[in-house]
Order: C-alpha cells, then sequence, then structure tokens
C-alpha cells in the first residue's frame, strides 16, 4: 500500500496493519452438561404433568340427596371416573362395602364426589341412653322434618284432671332425635329419641298421658 505525499515527492509505503485474530470462547464441559441436564429434568416434568392430567380412576359420587344423619345406602352412591382429581381426597369405588352402613355427618348433595370426612360411624345412641319411640300429631312436631342428630327438649304439659293450673314450668327431658317417620294415611309423626336411661320412665308416663311437648332446640 502506498501513500501519495505533496511537493511531487515519491509515494511513501505505509505499513500494513496486521488482521485482527478473534479468539473463539472456550465451553466450559461443567457448563455444557447443567444446560442438558436442565433440559432433560424439562422433559420429565412436562412428561409427568400431562400423566397427572390424563390420569383417571374409579371414585364414589352422591346419587341422590342425603340428610344429615341418614344411614348411607347403595342405591345413593355411584361410581364416576374422574381425570386428575389433584388436591381431592374421593373414596375409591372399591371401597363402596366400607362406606355402606355409615351416617352422613353433612347433607350429601347429587352429583357431588364422596369423602371419608363427610361420614360418620358414631352410634346416636350414646352410653347410658335408651331409645324411646314417641308419637306425635303432625301439628305437635316441631319442624318441617325432624332428622337424625337433632337436639330437641321434652316439656311435661300440665294436667286437665285435677282442674287446677298450673303456674309451674313443667318438668323437662333433653333427648336426640334418631330417626323420624310419617305413618301412611294418618296425621302422625313417629319420632325415635335417645335420653338418659333416668328420664325413660317419666316420659313414658307423660306420652301416655299425652302430656309431652317438643321443642327443637339444635338442627344437626
Amino acid at each position: 500500500m502506498s501513500v501519495a505525499t505533496r511537493n511531487g515527492t515519491s509515494p511513501v509505503d505505509a505499513p500494513v496493519a496486521p488482521p485482527r485474530v478473534v479468539r473463539q470462547r472456550r465451553v466450559r464441559p461443567g457448563l455444557l452438561g447443567l444446560a442438558v441436564l436442565l433440559i432433560a429434568l424439562g422433559g420429565l416434568g412436562s412428561a409427568f404433568a400431562v400423566t397427572s392430567v390424563r390420569a383417571t380412576g374409579s371414585y364414589l359420587a352422591v346419587a341422590r340427596a342425603v340428610e344429615v344423619g341418614s344411614v348411607v345406602r347403595a342405591d345413593d352412591l355411584m361410581s364416576v371416573q374422574v381425570a386428575g382429581g389433584q388436591g381431592l381426597e374421593p373414596v375409591p369405588a372399591s371401597r363402596l362395602a366400607d362406606v355402606i352402613g355409615m351416617r352422613a355427618a353433612v347433607a350429601l348433595a347429587p352429583g357431588s364426589l364422596l369423602t371419608m370426612a363427610q361420614l360418620t360411624d358414631d352410634p346416636l345412641l350414646g352410653p347410658g341412653q335408651q331409645q324411646l319411640a314417641l308419637g306425635l300429631r303432625a301439628a305437635q312436631v316441631p319442624a318441617p322434618k325432624l332428622r337424625p342428630g337433632d337436639q330437641v327438649l321434652l316439656v311435661s304439659t300440665p294436667s286437665n284432671d285435677s282442674g287446677k293450673s298450673s303456674s309451674s314450668g313443667g318438668t323437662r327431658f333433653t333427648a336426640t332425635v334418631t330417626d323420624a317417620v310419617s305413618t301412611d294415611g294418618r296425621d302422625e309423626v313417629v319420632v325415635y329419641l335417645a335420653l338418659a336411661i333416668r328420664d325413660v320412665p317419666a316420659v313414658v308416663a307423660l306420652a301416655a298421658q299425652d302430656r309431652i311437648a317438643v321443642v327443637l332446640t339444635k338442627a344437626a
């Protein structure tokens, strides 16, 4: 390469710059291995997520409404196929025999998956109690429908034989409803009650005289 000069002097050769050499970066084997490992783990995670979503199982669902305290029967339930189910604890269909005969701890709505937390096997008739059947006219029942687990108060009413008015508030007995059945063709409801053994004789005597009033104190 030459450079022209002033005053007519001959060209002078200019120094030639040497070419720049671009140094290549060295790839560290450790970083390359880490990148490969992360890609592999990501692929495994995606595969696991797809498998979890697509996985199905047979579980128990409520086929018809079951009231609180009612005994669960086979026709109250049905088997359904559920995909995923992450975070849920439904009862597997294979455990149908285990839940039949248990009572509903809460109201069971049709179409919902059944869980063990919704069921109980605690007896309504506790220790030191006896069961008593009490026939009531429909107008004497304190609620449109009494359910197992409802707590009631039995209050004695005054006797009309003596012709005297009583200022007493009457004798009171606490009881728990174990069942209530409406009789066919009759305006009567049979209420089954669990109450303390010591109270049974007095309640039986008052019921025979039609001197029992039932008050609902706490619904199940």
